[in-house]
């Protein structure tokens, strides 16, 4: 019989020394020890499922209203219809975890992470998609390392799908990373350092509420 915890333990350091590091530079913090805490509590457990749930609805979201949006960029249509369709599969895949443990669904509130960086928005159309496309690869990249902190303090079943999730959440980010500077007319460089800076502080400033991507709570 397979040995999950052993499986797990060696996915772990294998993803940390193949992945992390090129997150953790890209990101400017790690998740704060607070945010582990409270995730780490059992109470805590359904919060955390119906918020993940929604995250990935979300993303599918955001992927397609930008497959809408820009129909003539051919590249971007096609990697982000896959990224959309990934999403809804992980959404599927957290909303079967909550069946098998009786969460039921509930009006939760959004974190306030997401806001806090699309308040730096461009408003002109081409500057308006490269920092969308920015931001959203942060907000990958972010939900990766969260995955990975989060992985050895949950029970076996949450560890085993949060580690699974960890490769598709780094080639989420890369994908829009690199659709960004593909569709950008200048560097995106000075535009990303920006970017680091104000999600640093978003994940930093402590939240009234336990979410997935909230700062520790206050």
């Amino acid at each position: 019989m397979l040995n999950f915890r052993r499986l797990n333990k060696r996915y772990f350091y294998t993803m940390k020394a193949q992945l992390l590091p090129e997150i953790e530079t890209f990101l400017l913090c790690p998740t704060p020890e607070g945010w582990i805490e409270q995730a780490k509590l059992k109470e805590n457990e359904s919060i955390l499922l119906i918020d993940h749930a929604n995250c990935e609805k979300k993303a599918a979201f955001t992927a397609l209203n930008l497959i809408v949006r820009y129909t003539e960029l051919g590249d971007l249509q096609y990697k982000l219809s896959r990224l959309a369709r990934e999403e809804l599969r992980h959404f599927e895949k957290v909303a079967a975890i909550m069946k098998r443990r009786d969460i039921l669904y509930a009006y939760l509130e959004a974190a306030h992470y997401a806001k806090r960086l699309r308040h730096h928005l461009r408003k002109p159309e081409q500057e308006r998609l490269i920092d969308t496309l920015i931001i959203a690869a942060f907000i990958e990249a972010r939900s990766c390392e969260r995955f990975y902190r989060v992985a050895p303090y949950v029970d076996e079943e949450l560890s085993t799908f949060y580690l699974s999730l960890l490769k598709s959440e780094g080639r989420h980010y890369q994908d829009y990373l690199a659709l960004a500077a593909q569709y950008s007319p200048t560097p995106i460089d000075e535009r990303v350092t920006f970017f680091a800076e104000i999600e640093k502080e978003a994940i930093l400033t402590p939240d009234d509420e336990f979410r997935f991507h909230s700062g520790a709570t206050a």
